[in-house]
């Protein structure tokens, strides 16, 4: 007499594509656990701006800085490179206003590090035009993280 085979326990479904659902189980029901790139890019110009907001708010003033995904360029944009960033200078009651386009900042770097070097570099020359001055003078370490 044979015996029958012996069952295994099926870790895919019968289709054959496997666990379905997130892989990590959120702590705070309804958000997720794991940070979207989005995020993780915000809380990379927010640690930037602020090392050199604090440095520079004496001369600044009131500066509102923000980050959009990509700028929006007319059909008949004459130069062939994206823009980085953007400088809106304040007049009267309104601050100036320093953007940030993401898209086109990812898309430039290769890594983490490279990102971290090219966002830095855009915001000390955001922050040097704004001033007037040279982007050495506003972050030393400036020519240092372009390669």
């Amino acid at each position: 007499m044979e015996q029958p085979a012996p069952r295994h326990r099926r870790t895919r479904d019968r289709r054959g594509r496997g666990q379905r659902g997130p892989g990590v189980v959120p702590r705070v029901p309804g958000r997720p656990e794991l940070r979207t790139a989005r995020e993780r890019f915000d809380d990379l110009v927010l640690d930037i701006v602020t090392e050199v907001d604090t440095r520079w708010q004496d001369h600044l003033g009131l500066v509102e800085y923000a980050v959009e995904d990509a700028p929006q360029v007319p059909d008949d944009w004459d130069p062939p490179v994206v823009p980085l960033a953007s400088l809106v200078r304040g007049s009267g009651g309104e601050p100036s206003r320093i953007v940030v386009f993401r898209r086109p900042i990812e898309h430039r770097a290769e890594s983490r590090s490279e990102l971290e070097a090219l966002l830095h570099g855009v915001v000390v020359e955001q922050v040097a035009e704004l001033l007037g001055v040279e982007p050495g003078v506003v972050d030393p370490r400036y020519g240092d993280d372009e390669d």
